[in-house]
């Protein structure tokens, strides 16, 4: 038996803890309000909503970055009318022209330019979230869950760049449950998850899993511990399915830590210094 969904006396509680959460970390550092890069998605969706709930609708900033061409404008109506329900501030930026600036600087690049120019789109939505939280003194809000952030799934220093993650300990499957329960539309969270990076691009197809699946093999390999071979076993599933998402867990944890410092004094940073200057 998993325990993955929350039980429905614990959905209130785990609006509070995450509430409280990105309100804390906005009145610690004296921030004006918190920025989120919104997609139209349930994750930024539902990112932007606890935001709202938290620190207000006054405070609360939300970017609408669109690639022209490319984006469904069901995504950008859908995360017009979320602000326009939330009162919050909100802009529209579609960012084909600093990509198109990219490509033409680096058109005698050599090597998987396709690949690079890909992740450059999350990257320049990461710059403008940033630009506006300096230039307004913002905080800003990631939208990276628990299993896109076991998988890698997201850009390094694109998407995954944030000062906060307050829903990166909630797998998707309990996305979609707190999201259905603070009423973010049915029609975003019904919504085929995608990074939006290319026509037609869905998550589920290009990790070659189903959310449900992912889910219960993360759920097992992380919360209970079992190894690949009691997963397998524990789920009826196949031992190479598991082991394929357990490598993706393992190939991509570059992502979830800060970059490797090279030991050299008796200190050193990231190895031997252990004082908690901050905790949350």
């Amino acid at each position: 038996m998993i325990e993955l969904e929350f039980k429905k006396e614990e959905l209130p509680l785990v609006e509070k803890a995450i509430c409280n959460s990105i309100r804390e970390r906005v009145e610690k550092f004296n921030f004006n309000g918190a920025i989120i890069n919104l997609s139209g998605g349930v994750d930024s969706s539902l990112v932007t909503k606890l935001t709202s709930l938290a620190i207000g609708n006054k405070k609360t900033y939300a970017l609408i970055l669109p690639e022209e061409g490319l984006t469904p404008e069901k995504d950008i109506e859908d995360a017009i009318k979320l602000c326009k329900d939330l009162n919050i501030n909100y802009e529209i930026i579609p960012i084909n022209s600093p990509l198109k600036a990219f490509e033409i600087s680096l058109v005698n690049v050599e090597g998987d330019r396709e690949w690079g120019i890909t992740n450059l789109k999350p990257r320049v939505r990461m710059i403008y979230a940033y630009f506006y939280a300096n230039a307004k003194k913002l905080l800003v809000v990631g939208t990276s869950n628990k299993t896109e952030l076991l998988l890698g799934y997201g850009t390094k220093y694109g998407d995954l760049a944030a000062d906060i993650y307050p829903i990166g300990d909630l797998y998707k499957t309990q996305v979609w449950q707190l999201a259905e329960y603070v009423n973010i539309p049915t029609d975003i969270v019904k919504k085929k998850p995608s990074a939006g990076l290319w026509k037609g691009q869905t998550d589920e197809e290009e990790i070659g899993y189903t959310y449900f699946q992912i889910d219960r093999v993360l759920f097992c390999l992380v919360e209970l511990e079992l190894s690949v071979r009691e997963t397998a076993e524990f789920l009826n599933i196949s031992e190479d399915a598991v082991n394929d998402l357990y490598e993706r867990i393992v190939k991509n944890e570059h992502k979830r830590r800060t970059p490797t410092i090279t030991k050299i004094s008796r200190m050193c940073l990231d190895k031997d210094w252990r004082y908690p200057v901050e905790r949350f």
